[in-house]
């Protein structure tokens, strides 16, 4: 049975936590030891704790007793693996835990911008399927029953108003579909097809590079923090990134590197970053302030992303609404419309 793995939250909260512990001086087995103490019997982490105990104790080390309970992300892992051999422990789990608590609060800002827009289509073909099951229907029987028969004009016009409401289900239920298919494939090993997609479209080819950014930086800065070098930081975050334009920026930053120059210049020079940030990167390396300003780039970066999500859902929002009422609308007047008629000849 394949193991459940943690999820960014709690990754982040145990990451924070053991930081704290660290800071103040517990031992390893302690600190593991009281977090156990302190959690509900049953969940994920209360086993991976058990089982972090047991190896702490044998005197096994952080990561070691980390990697054995297998409910941690290989990247974790890794990181506290570096922190460890560089002396870095304490800095690189509170990184860790920023880092996985902004991938959560990212993660769930994506969620909703997709479930909004598909709740709205449900909504939109629930109600053409009542518009073609019951009110067209109903408005059909009316008019036979108060005219024996339709005219023919009347026909066209209920023929028009069924015609448009079929071909406004297919449209939204294609959409659906794809949407969902698009999902399945996002979460496979057939991502790199919906990316190329996306890619195509100006507002989301601008969202998939702002969150490749964002990993990226969140990425490098936690690497730097457990004492890597440049170099091997800068190709290990690449793999953070799931977006080819920024991989192939990124690459040519490692190949400038490669040349002598350093992190800053590389992506200066590559406009790996907007120019504004480029020369944060530049002033924060030149004073030995390297870190601090890749933290402050994420922050932005992160609400960059959040106002490209807001600003997407805002334009979906009164798009599908529009939609929505002018389905029901035109449908409406394309049956109402013979009913007008017969008032005006009865007037």
């Amino acid at each position: 049975m394949r193991q459940k793995k943690l999820d960014s939250l709690g990754v982040s909260a145990f990451c924070e936590s053991m930081a704290m512990m660290v800071r103040s001086g517990i031992q390893m087995d302690e600190a593991v030891a009281l977090l156990q103490s302190g959690r509900e019997q049953g969940g994920v982490l209360e086993r991976g704790l058990k089982i972090m105990q047991t190896e702490t104790e044998a005197g096994r080390r952080l990561s070691a007793a980390m990697k054995t309970t297998g409910i941690f992300p290989e990247y974790a892992v890794r990181m506290v693996s570096a922190g460890e051999n560089a002396g870095r422990l304490e800095d690189v789990l509170f990184q860790l835990a920023r880092y996985y608590a902004e991938q959560k609060t990212m993660a769930v800002k994506l969620k909703n911008a997709v479930i909004y827009p598909i709740a709205m289509l449900v909504i939109i073909v629930a109600v053409l399927a009542v518009m073609l099951t019951m009110v067209l229907p109903a408005f059909n029987e009316v008019y036979e029953n108060l005219t024996g028969s339709l005219t023919a004009s009347s026909y066209a016009y209920v023929r028009w108003a069924y015609g448009f409401c079929w071909a406004a289900l297919a449209v939204m239920v294609l959409v659906i579909v794809g949407l969902v298919l698009g999902f399945v494939l996002w979460n496979g090993r057939r991502r790199h097809i919906v990316e190329s997609i996306l890619g195509k479209i100006p507002v989301c080819a601008v969202i998939l590079e702002s969150l490749g950014m964002f990993r990226f930086t969140a990425a490098l800065s936690t690497f730097l923090a457990s004492g890597e070098m440049q170099d091997t930081a800068m190709a290990e975050s690449s793999k953070m990134v799931s977006c080819r334009p920024v991989e192939e920026r990124i690459g040519r930053c490692i190949s400038r590197m490669g040349e002598g120059h350093g992190i800053a210049q590389a992506a200066f020079e590559e406009k790996l970053f907007e120019p504004v940030y480029g020369r944060m990167l530049l002033a924060g390396e030149r004073s030995g302030n390297l870190e601090s300003v890749l933290q402050k780039l994420t922050d932005l970066l992160s609400g960059h992303c959040s106002a490209l999500v807001d600003r997407l859902v805002g334009i979906v929002d009164p798009l599908l609404s529009g939609i929505l009422m002018l389905t029901v609308g035109l449908s409406l007047l394309s049956v109402m419309l013979p009913l007008i008629g017969m008032m005006n000849a009865v007037g």
